[in-house]
């Protein structure tokens, strides 16, 4: 069970984290990259970022690239967060597969 603050820094991260790879994707034409969750541990030490990529193709070369860049990934996002966390989580990031698994949940059924 999450605590309040739990929920808050989440969706906090979740906001922001969602901004950083907007501007980030608009240098990648054809690919987007949505933020889905972010699960923060008890301690506020680690953050889970769940990511959903499409075309989902090219979801593992991206989410090896982002997982690559973590590090500045973590800077722009203290720098953004830096008045309301007092110290950074830090980040893991994630392949959100649950569209696929719906779409291919969808094929069966239409079958």
């Amino acid at each position: 069970m999450e605590t309040t603050r739990q929920n808050k820094i989440s969706r906090l991260l979740q906001k922001e984290l969602s901004e950083i790879f907007l501007n980030e994707t608009r240098k990648m034409p054809g690919t987007l990259v949505s933020v889905s969750v972010v699960r923060i541990s008890p301690d506020l030490s680690i953050a889970k970022a769940y990511l959903s990529i499409f075309p989902s193709e090219k979801a593992q070369d991206t989410i090896e690239a982002v997982n690559a860049s973590s590090r500045e990934i973590r800077y722009q996002l203290a720098q953004r967060v830096r008045f309301q966390l007092r110290k950074m989580p830090e980040l893991h990031f994630y392949l959100d597969d649950s569209l696929d698994y719906i779409e291919n949940i969808d094929n069966l059924l239409k079958k």
